[in-house]
């Protein structure tokens, strides 16, 4: 049994950086959340930060969405 380890880290490689991208684009989007609560709480309106973070969440819900496609097909 043969164990090709370029494949095995390239696999490794493109996990590790859909993971940190992934978990970067969500911490982006609580960071927007939390901005734009601040701003509401000092009575100002924070819209971009609340679009932003709206925007982070939906692109980790496709890259998820894209995974499951990825899988499942």
């Amino acid at each position: 049994m043969d164990i090709d380890w370029a494949a095995l880290g390239s696999v490794f490689g493109v996990s590790l950086g859909a993971t940190v991208a992934l978990v970067t684009l969500f911490t982006l989007g609580i960071v927007g959340l939390s901005k734009h609560e601040a701003a509401v709480e000092q009575g100002g309106a924070a819209h971009l930060a609340r679009t932003g973070a709206f925007a982070a969440f939906a692109a980790c819900a496709a890259a998820v969405a894209y995974g499951i496609y990825l899988i499942v097909t």
